[in-house]
């Protein structure tokens, strides 16, 4: 009878391998991708990777081309609060239905793999590459004119690696990930680099030396030119505005200007030259006229990022950042200094082990006032009496409060906040694990959380 629920869907997948780990074999998606016909190669595909940035240039690249008319999928990871965000048609997550009802058309082929792949002695399809064969599916059968597609983790072995880019897009690469991608800046890039090995074309976003290095020399190795941030393409002008910023954009076909972003960061500013860059690649040669300038101000208008820098609520501000390690750390650390007027910030801080929670504090450390310690809901998530103790050593005991669970966390930040004096003048942000701003969202967004006051 199969899946009859999106719940059994979501619990389907939840029994299989974790998606935060990965191995270097790209051998039971070649296997259910043949056995469904392929269907990634159907339609072309932007792939993104990088270290931070993704998710947000992802968004903004689908917005622009849904804007020049073009039908869109998009596939991120993770999601923040149902699974079906990860898996967009024209802008708007799949329904729960159709979730069910690709999973259900593909499921035979899945079991085919899981049953050869166990008989071998490996494991079943993983839960990020059974999603990943379920978003191809989807958007075959839609079928849509792109798919913008957010690597999981890497780039070489990752799942969404099946795909044949036509434009493969690399955003900043920093240390993340190490226990699986490599202990240096240079060996993480040397794996995200395995995306420019079956491309078109290749768009490079900020990079530091070491990491821009070891792409230009991949973009090298499969007969690439590189299109590089800083060089063929950049941000001319940030300007601050309500509810985000006012950007020019200098394009590989010539400038963009008057072009408002609602997002906060000088790292979205550069996220958005990035996306630009990527669709006028895609799009056609840079030896063409410009593109449309008012419908280029149109997608980037309508760009949506949840989960970063985005405010759920107001007096006082609470705000949300899926930041979660140092590189991304330090871009928010700029943001609430260059983006707001705050007068202090108190951080309600979770993270998950195995993660720089030293470098992610340091980072915050300049424009945190506070910083109340909980803990992600996850088993991997790293203890709260741990967190603190590092804290504390990093930026104070005095600045550190461990504030039980979220609802418990959110009330002691709210509270101090509203001790503070500063009507108005004291933001919340909650930080550094992407769980744990899933469960803030949802909690937030929630009748019931009339509680956290």
């Amino acid at each position: 009878m199969g899946i009859t629920s999106a719940n059994q869907l979501w619990e389907e997948l939840e029994s299989r391998w974790p998606e935060n780990l990965i191995e270097p074999s790209l051998a039971r998606m070649n296997a259910v991708s043949h056995l469904m016909g392929d269907p990634q190669l159907t339609f072309p595909v932007i792939q993104v990777a990088g270290t931070n940035g993704k998710s947000s240039t992802a968004r903004m690249i689908e917005s622009l081309l849904r804007s020049f008319g073009l039908r869109t999928g998009l596939y991120t990871s993770p999601h923040l609060v149902d699974p079906t965000e990860r898996i967009c048609l024209d802008g708007a997550p799949i329904s729960p239905e159709a979730a069910v009802a690709t999973w259900n058309d593909i499921e035979p082929f899945i079991s085919m793999v899981d049953h050869n792949s166990v008989t071998d002695g490996g494991p079943k399809l993983s839960y990020f590459e059974a999603m990943t064969a379920l978003a191809y599916s989807v958007f075959a059968d839609s079928p849509v004119d792109v798919a913008i597609i957010e690597v999981g983790l890497g780039g070489t072995w990752d799942a969404t690696s099946v795909c044949r880019p036509q434009v493969a897009v690399i955003t900043p690469v920093d240390l993340d990930h190490q226990e699986y991608l490599g202990e240096t800046i240079r060996e993480i890039a040397g794996e995200k680099a395995g995306i420019l090995a079956n491309a078109e074309a290749a768009v490079l976003g900020p990079q530091s030396p070491e990491a821009a290095a070891i792409l230009v020399q991949a973009c090298e190795d499969a007969d690439l030119q590189p299109t590089r941030f800083g060089v063929e393409y950049g941000v001319n002008s940030q300007a601050l505005a309500v509810g985000g910023q006012l950007l020019s954009l200098h394009g590989l076909r010539g400038d963009y200007s008057e072009i408002f972003l609602p997002l906060f960061g000088e790292h979205q500013g550069n996220n958005a030259a990035v996306a630009l860059a990527a669709c006028e690649t895609f799009l056609g040669s840079a030896l063409l006229a410009p593109l449309d300038e008012d419908l280029v101000r149109e997608g980037f208008a309508k760009v949506i990022s949840p989960g970063r820098l985005e405010i759920l609520r107001t007096s006082p501000t609470v705000m949300v950042d899926a930041a979660h390690n140092p590189h991304s750390a330090k871009s928010l650390a700029t943001a609430l200094e260059t983006s707001f007027t705050f007068v202090g910030v108190i951080a309600v801080l979770g993270m998950l082990g195995r993660k720089d929670a030293v470098g992610f504090l340091e980072a915050l450390s300049p424009v945190v006032s506070q910083v109340v310690i909980t803990e992600p809901m996850s088993p991997r998530a790293l203890p709260a009496i741990e967190l603190a103790r590092l804290a504390s050593e990093v930026l104070g005991g005095e600045r550190v409060t461990i504030g039980g669970d979220l609802m418990s966390a959110l009330e002691e930040a709210i509270g101090l906040a509203d001790s503070s004096g500063e009507y108005g003048g004291v933001g919340i942000i909650v930080t550094g694990s992407v769980v744990l701003v899933g469960d803030t969202i949802r909690l937030l967004s929630d009748p019931d959380s009339q509680g956290v006051k």
